[in-house]
């Protein structure tokens, strides 16, 4: 990885830089390190990635919503309003960090980031790959996903489920650039 963000399978899906990183992170109001923080993002990112490559998902939009998804947690516990604000803080940094994601694509990170905790589907592949790859990392509280929760059938496999479960429950961190973040 480089300072530019260059640690993705190409250069198409450079999204996230460390400065994006740390940017989000000055905002940050719990935990960095705790159950919805940076090794959480990590998982989410590398579930994402796994499964867009089955669900044909859009990698960059998968990317931002494992970073911005529980951006802007006011607590651990319930918190309803989490996801439109994280969604409101992509909007703010959209021109400067990531200009390159479209008016298309950015509407289906918002409505990823807005919708993760309370719509059980959506119509669209990419928005239902963000929503499986953050409900794929449960283990983190020791809840196994169950497959009826799921959006795709990439997720609902027995396999990706014990897949994703076993590296939640031990707190795996992933190698990737949200994963080089944790300290």
């Amino acid at each position: 990885m480089d300072r530019q963000g260059v640690y993705f399978e190409s250069k198409k899906y450079r999204m996230i830089t460390v400065e994006l990183i740390l940017k989000i992170q000055e905002q940050f109001r719990i935990n960095w390190y705790g159950r919805h923080g940076i090794s959480h993002w990590a998982r989410v990112y590398d579930i994402g990635m796994k499964l867009a490559e089955e669900t044909g998902g859009d990698r960059g939009v998968v990317q931002l919503f494992a970073l911005f998804h529980d951006s802007c947690r006011y607590n651990e516990h319930f918190d309803p309003r989490h996801g439109p604000r994280g969604a409101e803080l992509a909007a703010q940094l959209r021109s400067h960090y990531f200009p390159g994601l479209t008016g298309e694509k950015f509407d289906l990170l918002y409505q990823a980031c807005c919708l993760h905790t309370t719509a059980a589907t959506h119509n669209n592949i990419t928005v239902q790959t963000c929503f499986d790859a953050d409900r794929l990392d449960l283990g983190r509280v020791r809840k196994k996903p169950k497959a009826k929760f799921l959006c795709t059938d990439a997720a609902k496999s027995k396999e990706m489920i014990a897949w994703a479960y076993q590296r939640s429950v031990k707190g795996a961190v992933p190698e990737n650039i949200l994963g080089t973040m944790v300290v």
